[in-house]
């Protein structure tokens, strides 16, 4: 081949190689955002896509349709439990159903496997009130007040800043406990219950421990230490819980002065012997069910002078839950009780709804009142 000839070849392989270069750079420049996309879409797959994913197998597991599998654990749903490390977007820290979950030692009084049908269950949504023992506060809320205290007074009182103060510290500021640790709920929503079933349970998976673990993780995600108290305080004698449990806090208050706030969770029993009530209500798309908080008033004969200090706290927690969570709440009740609140100036007793609603839903408002609760107390800390 000449000279020449060659020449002519790499002229002409040069002009090609221009004039396939800038298309080949488009095609590249071009994919890149689709690319981009791609990854971002299977991003947004693992997040918001696969928590929708566990939001609709959640509600399957509302309503299971081998409820009996679920629940002796045959079927096992996942392994372990407690709070996977991420958040949902209602921003609440993401549990496990509590169906899921199944205690390596139920106690001597497991949760039932097998249900029977017998009295109606009733669902319904407490509504605002009006009576004259009815006081509507001024960020949300009511209160219901049996006592006679002046409506005009307590509602003045309403107003006061909780006495205490959080601070930024390691040690816990939140105790969490539970007089009648057994009191359960029912186990998914249906329109009969079973009769045969008292609503409690030795399995800290299916009773009002497992509300506390709710709440709980909720608190320590916004950095307030917690201790929860899991002792059984019911079984196998209801009577004389209240001074078991006390027992139980009284050394830990001693231990930890840091502690400020005391919570005894409970379930309220709200129906009759042929009918079970479930208050609920919709937030975020999902059932809560409605809590009550109870704060004691002293008669002179509780021993609880400081009883109007955590009705200050009742109230500030009462609006905040409203203002962010509506109709969320019954009223507090305002009442001649003592039920330990004698030991902090942040004691309530707070009643996580019935034994009428699910397990799921009383999960749910745990978090949510831990989750409102905990801004609350950053808030308090924020402003010292």
């Amino acid at each position: 081949m000449t000279r020449r000839k060659r020449r002519k070849i790499r002229g002409t392989m040069k002009i090609c190689l221009l004039l396939v270069l800038p298309l080949a750079v488009g095609a590249v420049i071009s994919a890149v955002p689709s690319l981009y996309q791609t990854s971002r879409l299977s991003r947004g797959k693992t997040n918001a896509a696969r928590m929708a994913d566990e939001e609709k197998e959640t509600r399957i597991y509302s309503i299971p349709e081998r409820a009996d599998d679920i629940l002796s654990g045959s079927l096992i749903l996942s392994e372990g439990y407690g709070a996977i490390a991420e958040t949902a977007s209602a921003g609440v820290v993401k549990l496990k159903s509590p169906l899921e979950m199944f205690s390596d030692d139920p106690g001597e009084k497991p949760y039932p496997t097998e249900w029977g049908e017998g009295g109606d269950i009733i669902r319904n949504t407490y509504p605002h009130y009006t009576g004259t023992t009815f006081i509507d506060l001024p960020g949300g809320g009511q209160v219901n007040n049996k006592t006679s205290v002046p409506n005009e007074e307590l509602l003045k009182e309403s107003v006061i800043f909780p006495d205490f103060s959080i601070e930024d510290t390691s040690e816990p500021q939140v105790l969490i406990y539970h007089t009648h640790t057994c009191e359960s709920f029912e186990p998914y929503v249906r329109d009969k219950f079973d009769p045969s079933f008292n609503y409690r349970t030795t399995d800290e998976t299916k009773n009002v421990v497992m509300v506390g673990d709710a709440i709980q993780a909720e608190l320590e995600a916004k950095g307030i230490g917690v201790i929860h108290v899991r002792t059984i305080h019911d079984h196998p004698s209801y009577n004389g819980a209240y001074d078991r449990s006390r027992a139980s806090i009284v050394p830990i208050l001693e231990q930890y002065p840091s502690i400020k706030v005391v919570l005894d969770i409970h379930r309220d029993a709200i129906g009759n012997e042929s009918t079970a009530n479930q208050p609920y209500v919709d937030i975020g798309g999902r059932e809560a069910a409605q809590i009550m908080i109870i704060s004691g008033c002293d008669d002179g004969t509780m021993g609880m002078p400081d009883h109007m200090k955590n009705f200050h706290f009742a109230c500030s927690l009462q609006e905040k839950l409203e203002s962010d969570h509506k109709g969320l709440t019954r009223p507090v009740l305002f009442d001649y009780r003592c039920y330990n609140q004698d030991l902090t100036t942040g004691s309530l007793l707070i009643e996580v709804g019935s034994h009428g609603n699910t397990l799921e839903q009383v999960q749910y408002s745990g978090q949510l009142i831990g989750s409102s609760l905990g801004e609350l107390l950053c808030s308090m800390k924020e402003k010292k």
